[in-house]
């Protein structure tokens, strides 16, 4: 697949919305091109992560890792994979197997650094989704709270006064 083609799939993930051509086009130059078999590991959680996949072409399943039910989950193509290990220091949460024939782009965390010291504009860009990210996440977990504390009343009081921490000491 030509580089211009892998444009219009990168500007559907979330993560790479507002970046500009020659941004995403060069994240494509410096991305590995990786194709597994049905049954290859793509990422094994608990595993050091160096970067994060897009699933270009081809199922994959999820098939251990947080919060997952008791069957595999699809991942389907246009997934991107641990985008945190793209950007930081970060273990593969989930075990991802191909289930087909399976294309990926691999954005390494090394490359994205390289490319984020050459244009500063990456880092307030990602800067940005990774906190958008993270104040959905605090928002659903705020609205779960309200909604299990509204089931039942006693999740939402204080704790006994046996539990609560002791007063600090006045030096």
């Amino acid at each position: 697949m030509a580089m211009d083609n892998f444009i219009p799939l990168l500007l559907r993930v979330p993560l790479f919305v507002g970046l500009k051509p020659l941004q995403l086009t060069e994240m494509v130059r410096r991305a590995e091109r990786l194709s597994f078999l049905p049954g290859d590991v793509i990422t094994e959680a608990g595993e050091p992560g160096d970067g994060a996949c897009l699933i270009v072409s081809g199922p994959a399943q999820r098939v251990a890792g947080p919060g997952l039910a008791i069957l595999p989950e699809i991942v389907d193509p246009n997934s991107l994979i641990s985008e945190m290990a793209m950007l930081v220091e970060h273990d593969y949460c989930s075990t991802i197997v191909a289930r087909d024939r399976v294309s990926c782009l691999k954005f390494l965390r090394a490359e994205m650094h390289a490319q984020m010291l050459e244009d500063a504009t990456l880092i307030d860009h990602f800067r940005d989704r990774m906190t958008e990210q993270l104040k959905r996440t605090s928002d659903e977990l705020r609205r779960i709270d309200d909604a299990l504390a509204a089931r039942n009343p006693t999740l939402s009081q204080p704790p006994p006064e046996k539990f609560r921490p002791a007063a600090r000491w006045n030096r």
